[in-house]
């Protein structure tokens, strides 16, 4: 009797050690505001509407420092899956994001653009938290298939959105994603 307690025990003691080694990790946790190469990011066009009693559309607030509330398509007509690359260009005063896309993306942004003008686009980004950093109004048709606009966000949240859309279009060229 007293063979099978101290087996009892060993397995027992055995299992604790498993349980305890396997689930202890380290107390870190990844900074937000930290990134690296291998982050990735997304860039979502959503077209401004008019309120329909649908729910296809909804109320979004655009912007930080001057919010301001339009009615968009909740499904956005472009995405970082059409990207073939990205920028943060110097301005006159600041900074923009210049966003080259790809055959796709040229062509759904001509349509659009030709299509809505005195309309907004409005640009969703996730870059390890999700806001709506942009609304340009639609002017001209933009054929080229490049879309520069002045985010609401500091030089840091620019670069990061940057590097994480041409990391998203890496990975899509080499059909990853």
């Amino acid at each position: 009797m007293m063979i099978r307690v101290l087996r009892f025990n060993t397995y027992l003691l055995l299992a604790l050690v498993l349980v305890l080694g396997a689930g202890c990790k380290s107390g870190k946790k990844k900074d937000p505001n930290h990134y690296t190469k291998k982050d990735e990011a997304s860039l979502r066009l959503h077209l401004e509407v008019n309120v329909d009693g649908t729910e296809d559309s909804g109320a979004i607030t655009v912007g930080r420092s001057n919010p301001f509330e339009l009615n968009a398509q909740k499904r956005p007509f472009l995405t970082e899956f059409q990207i073939e690359k990205a920028a943060v260009v110097d301005v006159l005063g600041g900074f923009s994001i210049s966003v080259q896309f790809n055959k796709q993306g040229t062509f759904l942004l001509e349509q659009y653009t030709t299509g809505n003008k005195g309309k907004r686009m409005a640009i969703a980004a996730e870059f390890g938290q999700m806001r709506w950093i942009a609304a340009p109004v639609i002017t001209q048709r933009l054929g080229d298939g490049v879309l520069v606009f002045t985010p609401d966000t500091t030089r840091e949240e620019a670069d990061r959105i940057v590097s994480g859309l041409n990391r998203v279009a890496e990975l899509v060229r080499k059909g990853r994603k």
